[in-house]
């Protein structure tokens, strides 16, 4: 009930008994001593109206203390409300330092276990939440989906978060960002974007400027490398001195190295320099051996295959032990269908 409501009724009520006592009871005066203090006479309707007021105002105490409470509660729940809010748009947009403090049970545990989520919109969801700042995170979200650019300063990502990175690619595939940009702010930009950059980047640079950058060196990155040594456009003549630490400066294993020399057979890389490169590899690397053979078979150079067959154990390079055989019986069949 309303207090305002409350005491138009009870002030209806006081009148009316008042009313009725000096109408239908009794006009007379009394006065009446509290506690030894004679107070003044006053009719007996007004003395009975005076325990009816002092219960309402109790009641109105006691209502407003706990319509004081209930306020409290209730702004309790509205602040975890928007805080929840927040958890939301954090959660969206993929923070990864999320920790909210909440005062009511019931937000605390949603708000635990939003911070230890990760969501990702499905669909077309924007303007369905009826949500000002959560429909705005979404719009966002749509479109850096969609390859545009929008403007993640206000929420002081980090360089690391996948929006931040796909944002910043976006704007680079639209010529907004220069690759030497990337490539020269470590601190601004994640090393997944500048590795990225970097592929694009080792296409058509000079070789100083690779080595310049060569601590973003990938594998795809080593690979474009390779097919330019001595190539018909954006020639890099490197020698094999010069290559050993970039590709020693990679975590590779044997595939990888056949791979390596796979890709090098699709470029101009004289055979002498991608036979001596493997023969390098090899004396350094147990892992690139398979590699070494792959290269002398794909060259046709049977001599120094024979010479590693030949002195290697019965269990070693059972493969490439097989296809000399077949090529022995004059069965040409492919080196990569035994690598």
């Amino acid at each position: 009930m309303y207090i305002k409501r409350y005491t138009i009724a009870a002030l209806i009520l006081m009148a009316s008994v008042g009313a009725f006592v000096y109408t239908y009871i009794t006009q007379e005066t009394r006065s009446i001593d509290l506690f030894g203090i004679p107070l003044p006479a006053l009719s007996i309707a007004i003395w009975v109206m005076v325990p009816i007021f002092v219960l309402y105002v109790a009641s109105v105490l006691h209502m407003s203390f706990y319509s004081f409470l209930g306020s409290m509660s209730l702004r309790k729940y509205e602040k975890d409300y928007d805080k929840i809010i927040d958890t939301i748009v954090e959660t969206y947009l993929g923070e990864k330092s999320r920790s909210h403090t909440f005062q009511t049970d019931r937000y605390s545990l949603l708000g635990k276990l939003l911070e230890n989520t990760t969501i990702f919109p499905i669909g077309n969801v924007i303007g369905l939440t009826k949500n000002e700042k959560i429909d705005g995170v979404l719009k966002i979200i749509d479109n850096i989906k969609n390859g545009e650019v929008a403007d993640l300063k206000p929420y002081n990502l980090l360089k690391d978060n996948e929006l931040v990175i796909q944002n910043e690619r976006n704007k680079y595939k639209k010529g907004i960002l220069k690759t030497e940009d990337i490539l020269s702010n470590r601190t601004k930009y994640a090393d997944v974007l500048r590795e990225e950059a970097y592929i694009d980047y080792v296409k058509t640079a000079s070789i100083f400027n690779l080595l310049k950058y060569k601590a973003l060196l990938s594998k795809d990155s080593l690979y474009i490398i390779l097919t330019r040594v001595n190539a018909n456009e954006y020639t890099l003549e490197i020698k094999n001195e010069e290559l050993l630490p970039l590709i020693k400066s990679l975590d590779l294993n044997a595939a990888d190295f056949i791979k390596l020399s796979a890709t090098i057979s699709t470029g101009d890389m004289i055979p002498e320099q991608r036979i001596k490169l493997f023969e390098m590899l090899s004396d350094e690397n147990e892992d690139a051996t398979d590699a070494y053979l792959y290269t002398l078979f794909d060259l046709e150079m049977l001599a120094p295959v024979d010479s590693i067959l030949d002195n290697s154990l019965d269990k070693e390079y059972q493969n490439f032990k097989a296809y000399r055989a077949l090529k022995l019986c004059n069965k040409n069949f492919s080196i990569e269908l035994f690598v």
